[in-house]
């Protein structure tokens, strides 16, 4: 009997590959659409259930009406099975909400990290067993590698890995993923480059072959997160998102909402105001509405005063900070070590030490780095291996 395996098909090309080359190797294969309900215009998601059409989105959205289309006429091509499942609910509950609240606090998320964990890899993955499948496998350019289990485990570990693709690498999103889900996960473009993936398409003559990518954040129908959090904030006041569990465990009196408040420079004096913390990011250059006659960044976002603080460009490096809600694939971190850390998708790992700090990890690069930014994630590698990584907390003096 043919092992079953569920593809989480977006509509893209990369998905719609890997359900090609899993046909090809003898599986049986379904492929499920995730229905989040497609962006309306000015950038609110309308969480009624149903999917409307991406009016808006200068990309194709992945969760969008196009993207269930496209998915099944893929799927037709393949000749597999292909259902479309509602996530509307899960993507509220663990991405949404998180999403506008580390924003309210001044602070910076990552929601595909989150969208691995709960959603595709928490929620899809229970349904995929639960249907009976072995597998479900997704279209991410990453790798998956058994190995001989360490001499106080008997049995074999799960290692993930970058992918072939340096240039595509996914790894940095899925540092959450345990030993339970790698075991029934498959990432069959691993070991492919896009370039040869979209020739794979070509030549299979898949309906999407020639599709641009997705948007990063499927539940804006732009890049303006800012109206969106307009609208969420008008939906949920902050007394109600406060009321809630806060993601990294900090006081109610750390959250805030759009208010305005005061741009000073490191010495504390007064240079403009803000529109409201929410709308700015460590780092930022563009939009500050200030002269000084040299190019000034964001260096901090105080939530608790309402303020952000400007300087140079050199002012915006650092080296020292720690990382809360940690997670590691194989075992926890006991003693410091040398590894290199990512702290946002597009930055270059840079070798570091990392170290066990009063339930937290402490992160200290050997060059500073520019815009360490709370609520990203850090993620630890050893090579090519993900060794884990966590949320960052804060900057060190």
């Amino acid at each position: 009997m043919k092992e079953r395996v569920i593809i989480a098909m977006s509509g893209g090309v990369d998905s719609s590959v890997a359900a090609a080359l899993l046909k090809d190797e003898g599986y049986e294969v379904i492929g499920i659409t995730m229905c989040f309900s497609a962006a309306e215009r000015g950038g609110f998601a309308n969480f009624c259930g149903k999917n409307l059409p991406d009016l808006t989105a200068k990309r194709p959205t992945c969760c969008g009406i196009r993207g269930i289309e496209d998915a099944q006429r893929v799927a037709h091509k393949l000749g597999i099975r292909h259902y479309v499942v509602n996530m509307q609910k899960e993507l509220e509950k663990y991405v949404i909400k998180d999403f506008c609240q580390e924003y309210f606090r001044g602070r910076t998320p990552n929601p595909c990290v989150r969208c691995n964990q709960y959603i595709k890899f928490g929620a899809l993955l229970k349904k995929a067993l639960a249907l009976g499948a072995k597998f479900l496998a997704t279209g991410h350019y990453a790798r998956i590698e058994r190995s001989p289990g360490y001499q106080v485990i008997r049995s074999s570990v799960y290692l993930l890995k970058k992918g072939k693709d340096r240039l595509k690498d996914q790894s940095y999103f899925l540092y959450r993923l345990g030993q339970k889900q790698l075991k029934h996960i498959l990432f069959p473009l691993g070991n492919y480059t896009k370039g040869e993936v979209r020739k794979l398409a070509r030549k299979l003559y898949l309906p999407v072959a020639d599709k641009l990518a997705s948007q990063e954040i499927c539940f804006l129908s732009d890049t303006d997160y800012r109206g969106f959090l307009k609208h969420r904030l008008h939906r949920f006041p902050p007394k109600r998102l406060a009321d809630s569990p806060m993601h990294c465990g900090e006081k109610d009196t750390d959250y805030t909402d759009l208010r305005p408040g005061l741009v000073i420079d490191k010495q504390g004096n007064l240079l403009g105001k803000h529109k409201g913390i929410a709308f700015y990011t460590i780092g930022q250059r563009e939009g500050l509405g200030i002269a000084c006659g040299y190019p000034i960044y964001i260096t901090k976002i105080d939530s608790k005063n309402n303020r952000i603080v400007v300087g140079k460009k050199e002012d915006v490096y650092a080296q020292d900070f720690l990382v809360k809600d940690i997670h590691f694939i194989c075992r926890p971190l006991k003693k410091k070590i040398v590894a290199k850390v990512r702290i946002r998708y597009n930055h270059q790992e840079a070798p570091a030490e990392i170290m066990p700090f009063r339930n937290q990890i402490k992160v200290h690069f050997g060059k500073p780095q520019f815009a360490i930014t709370p609520g990203q994630s850090a993620v630890f590698y050893d090579k090519d291996k993900v060794l884990g990584g966590g949320i960052i907390h804060r900057l060190l003096d």
